[in-house]
């Protein structure tokens, strides 16, 4: 199984059997990961808190990795990353399954903090992106606080420019919630809806809104919703934290446990309403001590 078998997924059962495949290989040859599934036993799939990715080497690739991402904070999770181009067969593909072939869009990005230091993945994603395109369709993707400046300096957009968030104040503003965020940017400027992107250090893949907040994932990415008072209580819909399959995660780890609060609908959208407190983390202690 490689990257183009991944993207190429149509049906629920190529999902499933590529999923059982993924994890009877990653129990084995992902050391955290085959650690973890010991600990905590149990029938069908184990999904790993995405704390491991700060503590631990999450790989299993045949080579070194061609590159690491990682994330903001004071302590930064590692995504090791086999292949460059790999990830841009993914990031390309979830584009354009949304939004159709990059090459028609011209794209401009609002994405300061991520700027400030190496290692980011949404910018090596937006880079490579602008760079592919150059057509007539206008995107502006950047972070909630950037996209809150350009608005109050009153600067105008090209007639029928998306705008996407990328979510997240980044310490710069008060955090607002995502419906008082788009209702302030949609008036400032002049469109109907807000889109989004949802992403992060440690996946391959990217899902995204095109508007009410409301996230679709491509055939290969699956969200899923625990019990917040226990975390291997896993089911397909409902609200909670949410669990995520990344096949695309082929040579670290496909599935995760994030700190994302939402709910997960029963055609497979989902929100996102805000984090898990650190109060309620108890899985990640199994390896974090």
């Amino acid at each position: 199984m490689n990257i183009d078998d991944i993207v190429h997924i149509a049906s629920r059962g190529d999902f499933e059997r590529a999923a059982e495949e993924l994890f009877r290989r990653q129990r084995v040859e992902c050391e955290p990961y085959a650690e973890y599934v010991d600990r905590v036993g149990g029938d069908g799939l184990v999904f790993l808190p995405i704390q491991i990715f700060k503590t631990h080497r999450v790989y299993c690739g045949a080579k070194e990795p061609e590159a690491v991402f990682t994330s903001s904070g004071e302590v930064s999770s590692r995504h090791y990353v086999a292949s460059l181009g790999d990830y841009e067969k993914v990031f390309t593909a979830c584009f354009e399954l949304f939004y159709g072939p990059v090459k028609d869009w011209q794209i401009r990005s609002l994405l300061p903090c991520y700027e400030e230091r190496t290692g980011s993945s949404l910018i090596y994603m937006v880079d490579r992106l602008k760079a592919m395109g150059g057509g007539e369709k206008e995107l502006l993707i950047g972070v909630s606080y950037a996209l809150l400046d350009l608005a109050e300096r009153g600067e105008k957009l090209p007639e029928g420019t998306v705008v996407m968030e990328t979510g997240g104040m980044k310490g710069r503003r008060e955090e607002i919630s995502r419906q008082e965020l788009h209702r302030v940017l949609c008036a400032a400027f002049g469109v109907d809806t807000i889109h989004s992107e949802y992403g992060m250090c440690e996946l391959m893949s990217q899902a995204y809104s095109c508007g009410g907040g409301i996230f679709r994932a491509p055939p290969w990415m699956r969200v899923m919703v625990r019990d917040l008072a226990d975390p291997f209580d896993v089911r397909p819909q409902g609200r909670g934290g949410l669990n995520i399959v990344d096949l695309a995660n082929l040579d670290s780890c496909a599935f995760i446990e994030t700190q994302d609060v939402g709910r997960v609908f029963a055609d497979g959208s989902f929100t996102v309403e805000g984090r898990v407190t650190g109060a309620d983390v108890r899985g990640c202690n199994l390896l974090v001590e």
